[in-house]
């Protein structure tokens, strides 16, 4: 065989070669949070560890800005993103169509779980020339209660609910973003926000250290009604002497954030995304201080009310961390 043919053949190869390689190449999109948040993290963190095996795996991970937890399941049961973060309430009423963001049509019944991340307490900071000790005292302030869209807005909703509040019972209920919103506190345009999110937590350190500024325990009777009733909340403390203006421990209650995709998600997809956060996960741990005690034991076990993923499950059985 000439030169020119040898090279010619060898070309064909190639071009073969690389025309299935690219045939073989699948696209993952993991929806998130503000970039100020903890989810952000969360998806970006999994991507870059998806995308370390790349050219072994053929899949490629995207982690872009989201509206946070509702907007993230509603993408998934669209098909606008293939994975994504939420709170475990979130899942739980997706999964079940039990609150208003997912009755009737709106229940998500291929709603899978992945795994669970770090805890979330509900967060509430406030100007302290706002004069506010307890979640009682936001009635008639200006108080920023999240986007549409996100956990906050839906956690927050539920408090009202218990307390037998309403958005009227602010003198302002504005819905800014998670990345708005510390400024807009800083700026007093706000008396206090609402944040459920992981700690410690740029956007509140932020707040806190642009004014005067502290955190609110959310806690009472209510309170302790609504962990009693839901098995996803649980009583959480965010620790003293986290951020500027609050020494003591603050007591409040929270969710976990959550890792979930749909049931029509191939296996194996799940599969190597699993492989890639837990085969690695010294290194996961490193990448946020929120992930910093995470056990996968735990993050199998605790907050997850959607059945597992079939790809999920098949890694946790072969580690002997499900039966």
């Amino acid at each position: 065989m000439s030169f020119i043919k040898s090279v010619t053949a060898a070309f064909a190869l190639v071009t073969v070669a690389g025309a299935a390689s690219a045939q073989e190449e699948r696209f993952i999109t993991i929806g998130t949070g503000g970039q100020t948040g903890v989810y952000y993290v969360v998806g970006q963190s999994i991507c870059r560890l998806v995308n370390r095996d790349t050219a072994e795996t053929g899949i490629k991970c995207t982690a872009p800005s989201t509206g946070g937890s509702v907007a993230n399941v509603n993408a998934i049961k669209s098909g606008d993103m293939t994975m994504g973060v939420a709170q475990s309430d979130i899942q739980y009423h997706a999964y079940n169509g039990s609150s208003p963001e997912f009755e009737g049509d709106n229940k998500f019944e291929n709603l899978r779980a992945v795994f669970s991340v770090h805890p979330e307490p509900f967060t509430v900071v406030a100007r302290q020339d706002a004069s506010i000790a307890s979640f009682d005292d936001l009635q008639g302030k200006r108080v920023n209660v999240g986007n549409p869209g996100s956990g906050q807005l839906a956690t927050m909703q539920v408090v009202l609910d218990a307390k037998g509040w309403t958005m009227d019972d602010f003198s302002l209920a504005s819905e800014l973003k998670p990345a708005e919103q510390s400024a807009a506190l800083g700026d007093n345009k706000v008396d206090a926000i609402v944040y459920t999110v992981g700690h410690p937590n740029g956007s509140i350190q932020e707040a806190t250290s642009t004014v005067e500024a502290n955190l609110v325990p959310v806690e009472g009777p209510e309170i302790d009604t609504l962990i009693e009733e839901n098995p996803y909340y649980a009583k959480a403390t965010i620790p003293g002497g986290m951020y500027a203006g609050t020494d003591g421990d603050t007591n409040t209650f929270g969710v976990k954030a959550t890792f979930v995709t749909s049931a029509d998600v191939p296996e194996d997809v799940v599969n190597e995304v699993v492989s890639a956060v837990f085969d690695n996960f010294d290194r996961f741990k490193g990448l946020h201080p929120a992930f910093e005690n995470l056990e996968p034991e735990a993050m199998v076990a605790e907050g997850n009310s959607a059945p597992l993923h079939p790809g999920a499950e098949k890694y946790y059985r072969e580690q002997g961390w499900i039966e």
